[in-house]
Order: structure tokens, then C-alpha cells, then sequence
């Protein structure tokens, strides 16, 4: 059963222990504006431990007390804050630690990522992910899952975009098919809404989710020009 007494959880003069690290991370996020009003949140896998950010609380201000402890293995909470509700997004990260044995899971509400949703849908189609190659952050994103290292500046980046919907939990099942459908990605975008980045562990997760939302900014950039996303041209152009 969940409890408050379970505070030696999230409590820790280690500024590496999970709690204090979620904490530190969406102070940073708030600067990038990726968590602006509250939205957004970020999770951490540690041994059998989920830590969670809470719900409607501002990212900035965020206290290791304010963390929610989930037991990874019978997936119940065994440390929640008496005033607080667990994140909506707890059974999307959940997706993440499960099926892609993920460490972290960030969820951002980047501006830039919203907007490339919207570039795709409008350009491309609804149905269609995001492609980008020739930059050189795409070396910061891995192959995939199964495979060695990192992509390079020739190889074409995908992330898939899904349909938002009113009550974040509802993503789930979306974002789970997307998954299966690109087994390589470590994200997935949801139009108008945000994107979910996942890594092995919390450094990669960051770097992964920072070089992502670089490439979103120069996506942008480069439709303002009239610039193709691929060597191909079929992906970022208007049509005409």
C-alpha cells in the first residue's frame, strides 16, 4: 500500500538519486520552455523503482518530496505525496520501461515539436512521420534498440507523429502501436500536443530528447525557406 512513510525513498543527499535528478531536470526544462504550466513530466527506472513526477504541479518548483515511488513489479505506488495526484502520463512511460526497457521517459510540450506535427500533416499527411537526414545532430539519436550505435549525418531520422486526445492516458494504446510499427525509434510525437523521448538511461534520454528538439527548431527554420527536410524533397515541401 502507498504510503507517506516511505520518505527514505526520496530522500537523498545524492544529487544523482532519481528524485533529486527529476527535480533538477524540469528546472532545466522549464528554461527551454518544454514544461511551461505545469505540463509535461519526466520519469526515472531505477532497480525495481519508478520515480514519477506529480500532476499540476509547476516543473520548476518541484521538491523531491513531491515525487510518487511505483513498484515497478506489481505496479503499485508505494510512496505518494498526501496532496498530489500521479501524472496522467504514468501508463506512457510505463510503455516505455516495458517494452523498450527504458531507464528514463521525458515528455515535453516543446513548441517546436507541436509545430512539426502540424508541418507534417499539413505538407505530407496525416499519416506520415517526420524525416529529416543530412544535419549532423541526427548523430546524437541511436539506430534503434537492437542495433550498435548512433545514426549518421547520410542516414534519414524517423519519429512517428500520433492523434492527440483529451485525457493524456487515453495516448497509450496509440503511442504502443507506434512503437511496434517503428521498432527503432526512441520517440513519438503527438500532434498539437508534445512529443514522449525515452533512453537506456537518464543521460542518453537528455541528450536524445535535446538533439530532437534542435532538429524540430531547424525543421522549422528550414520550411520558412523553403528548405527540403530530405534529399529526396518528398518530405517538408509544400506542394507547388
Amino acid at each position: 500500500m502507498a504510503s507517506t512513510d516511505n520518505e527514505h525513498l526520496v530522500r537523498s543527499d545524492d544529487s544523482q538519486h532519481p528524485a533529486n535528478v527529476i527535480c533538477e531536470l524540469c528546472r532545466k526544462f522549464y528554461t527551454l520552455g518544454w514544461v511551461t504550466g505545469t505540463g509535461g513530466g519526466t520519469s526515472i527506472r531505477h532497480e525495481n523503482h519508478i520515480f514519477i513526477a506529480p500532476s499540476g504541479v509547476q516543473k520548476e518548483l518541484m521538491k523531491p518530496t513531491d515525487m510518487f515511488v511505483l513498484d515497478f513489479s506489481t505496479r503499485e505506488y508505494i510512496r505518494k505525496p498526501p496532496t498530489l495526484k500521479p501524472s496522467a502520463c504514468m501508463p506512457l512511460f510505463l510503455a516505455a520501461f516495458t517494452r523498450r526497457g527504458a531507464g528514463c521517459c521525458i515528455h515535453t510540450h516543446s513548441q517546436w515539436a507541436v509545430l512539426v506535427t502540424l508541418l507534417v500533416e499539413r505538407d505530407i499527411g496525416q499519416a506520415a512521420p517526420f524525416e529529416i537526414e543530412l544535419l549532423e545532430q541526427i548523430k546524437g539519436i541511436p539506430k534503434g534498440p537492437k542495433r550498435q550505435g548512433n545514426l549518421g549525418y547520410f542516414d534519414r531520422l524517423q519519429i512517428p507523429i500520433i492523434e492527440n486526445v483529451a485525457h493524456e492516458e487515453d495516448l497509450t494504446e496509440s503511442l504502443e502501436e507506434a512503437m511496434e510499427i517503428y521498432p527503432d525509434t526512441y520517440a513519438v510525437l503527438v500532434r498539437r500536443h508534445g512529443i514522449y523521448v525515452w533512453g537506456d538511461n537518464v543521460h542518453k534520454a537528455k541528450t536524445q530528447c535535446e538533439s530532437l528538439d534542435y532538429i524540430f527548431q531547424l525543421a522549422v527554420e528550414m520550411k520558412k525557406l523553403n528548405l527540403p527536410w530530405t534529399s529526396d524533397g518528398k518530405s517538408g515541401l509544400t506542394d507547388g
